[in-house]
């Protein structure tokens, strides 16, 4: 997966906006103003998501040196996705996917109802 194709995944899910509010190189991809992914624009050799702790630490096991504690996040919630290892496009976007499911599970009734 190339940066392209991650943006635009990122951005076919409802209420999601893109902003780079750290610094103008770490795009991040918010949901209804609540992050669920970011990465480095100039050099994209990994993603940050957002991920239920018990099946970050299973995905860190299962891929070891490829799937890794976030990158300057929450290491309980957050994992550092390599897009340098040949991990299957379709992997990837299931773990888009699910970080933007856990954002939008704790969103508030009302913002919910919106999406």
């Amino acid at each position: 997966m190339n940066i392209e194709s991650f943006r635009e995944y990122c951005l076919s899910f409802s209420g999601v906006t893109e902003e780079f509010p750290f610094d103008e190189n770490t795009l991040v991809f918010k949901v209804m103003g609540k992050m669920f992914a970011l990465c480095d624009v100039d050099d994209f050799e990994s993603i940050n998501l957002k991920c239920d702790p018990v099946k970050a630490i299973e995905l860190r096991e299962e891929y070891p040196g490829l799937i890794l504690p976030g990158y300057h996040m929450n290491k309980k919630h957050w994992n550092t996705v390599s897009m340098q290892g040949n991990l299957p496009d379709d992997k990837i976007k299931e773990w888009i996917k699910d970080s933007y499911d856990l954002v939008v599970a704790k969103l508030p009734k009302q913002d919910r109802e919106k999406l």
